[in-house]
């Protein structure tokens, strides 16, 4: 096999790999969500877009005084 083959397996493993892995966590975060109770989620969720809005909102800041 030439090495030009070698590394094109190697690279198409690579994305399979992360592909799984992208499809395990997924699963996993629906699993989760199934298993919460509709409220607790709706909450948790909520605090997440909240947390990344006021992130986004902060490096707005800093790039506009930088």
């Amino acid at each position: 096999m030439l090495d030009t083959d070698r590394d094109a397996v190697a690279l198409a493993e690579r994305r399979l790999e992360r592909s799984v892995a992208a499809t395990l966590r997924i699963i996993a975060a629906a699993h989760d969500e199934r298993r919460a109770p509709p409220v607790s989620a709706a909450r948790r969720r909520l605090s997440e877009v909240y947390g990344a809005t006021r992130l986004a909102r902060r490096r707005e800041q800093e790039q506009r005084t930088a």
